[in-house]
């Protein structure tokens, strides 16, 4: 059974939300941070990036950065531009991109529940995020940008959300500069908030589909603040987390590709001919770029041409569901037996481009100084939901996500 729990939200004043929502803190650097908040007083990135209001020399994990976020979220709720709904309720958000839908429900999950595996991973995390989210966390005694969450679509949950948006008017319902489409409703009836709860009691498990370091801080948080409060009850505010759990069949998983430097000291013709080893090399004549069509098949853009790469049989294991992934098959035939990467996470050999930016940007990469790149067919929700369910984790920079959520529109405080 999976917990969740109803909260008093703090969130936008209506007239401000669009002007407050912003982009995950993970998905840009300070410098774009900068550049996306520009003359904006009111972008929550004061908040999640707050080092863009001080000096640059400032290292990003210094003290000041989380006392400034601090800082600043409470001069949001002083001047009204957030405030604190009076009741605990859920909250409905609804996301349109390319005239796509998904709709997620609003609400906190129990730590208990992430530590007991009922709330289920797919990737490791890094000390160093954990603890500058753990320190973002405890500065700001709030869980400032939502986790991202799915679970295993259930018919009944979606009818009450699907009724209640019909029947009523959204609090907030604005576009993006990136043309993504935003509307939240607030449920505040307490006989359908009682059966959602219920709802999810009969839901086995929740996935983390993005957000893994997010969570995992804010378990390390709420095992902190039990430390020091010996006599806790569990119905404390710090025992949960906020997340907005959407039915998997309404996601979409965006390819997620790799460029790399070099090609390890190969000449063109000797990269392309270990190549052939385990991928079948043919030279894509369309016009534009090649983005594949299905599993085991890459796109592989070298010398200001496209190819080609479908995996041979023998490259991989089909009952490996790890070993079988195309990044996984990219990684162990070519990365790194050929390039040498062994390790992506910690190569700075390699980048990796969502597949939000398109293939031009693949193109764009390799013409400004990067030495190859390649396309990936994106991995499947169903086979993320395979592997965290067999408790493995899947290869670095697997999955991206489309349309991020806001930050800012939600934040739970927790005390």
């Amino acid at each position: 059974m999976a917990v969740l729990k109803a909260f008093k939200a703090v969130r936008p004043i209506a007239e401000l939300a669009s002007q407050i929502a912003a982009l995950p803190y993970d998905v840009m650097n300070s410098q774009e941070a900068r550049m996306e908040a520009g003359n904006n007083p009111y972008s929550f990135l004061h908040v999640d990036k707050a080092e863009i209001d001080l000096d640059q020399s400032i290292d990003i994990h210094d003290k000041r950065v989380y006392e400034k976020a601090r800082d600043n979220l409470n001069m949001m709720m002083e001047k009204g531009w957030l405030m604190k709904d009076k009741q605990d309720m859920l909250y409905i958000y609804k996301q349109v991109m390319d005239g796509n839908e998904q709709v997620g429900l609003v609400g906190c999950v129990s730590v208990d529940d992430y530590i007991n595996n009922r709330i289920k991973k797919h990737e490791n995390t890094r000390a160093d995020k954990e603890q500058d989210r753990i320190n973002h966390v405890k500065y700001c005694n709030a869980n400032t940008g939502p986790i991202f969450l799915m679970y295993k679509a259930e018919e009944g949950v979606n009818e009450i959300i699907e009724h209640w948006m019909k029947n009523n008017s959204p609090i907030y319902d604005f576009t993006s500069e990136d043309g993504i489409g935003h509307m939240v409703w607030t449920i505040e009836d307490q006989r359908v908030i009682d059966k959602l709860i219920y709802l999810f009691q009969n839901i086995d498990n929740l996935y983390i589909a993005d957000g893994h370091h997010r969570a995992a801080s804010a378990v390390k948080v709420a095992m902190m603040k039990r430390e020091e409060n010996p006599s806790y009850t569990g119905e404390e505010e710090f025992n949960y987390f906020l997340g907005v759990l959407f039915p998997h069949n309404q996601l979409k998983i965006m390819d997620y590709n790799r460029v790399v430097k070099d090609l390890n000291n190969y000449t063109i013709e000797e990269f392309i001919e270990k190549v052939k080893e385990n991928f079948i090399v043919e030279e894509y004549t369309d016009k534009g770029q090649y983005k594949p069509g299905k599993k085991h098949d890459f796109g592989m853009y070298l010398n200001h041409r496209w190819y080609k790469l479908t995996a041979k049989e023998g490259a991989y294991d089909d009952k490996d569901v790890v070993g079988s992934l195309d990044v996984s098959i990219l990684q162990d035939n070519l990365l790194n037996p050929i390039l040498g990467i062994k390790d992506p996470r910690t190569d700075d050999r390699i980048d990796f481009v969502g597949g939000i930016r398109g293939l031009g940007e693949l193109e764009k990469r390799v013409e400004e100084g990067m030495a190859v790149a390649f396309s990936l067919y994106p991995t499947s929700v169903e086979d993320l939901m395979r592997i965290a369910d067999l408790g493995k984790v899947m290869p670095p920079k697997s999955t991206w996500f489309e349309p991020k959520l806001r930050s800012g529109l939600f934040i739970h405080e927790l005390e």
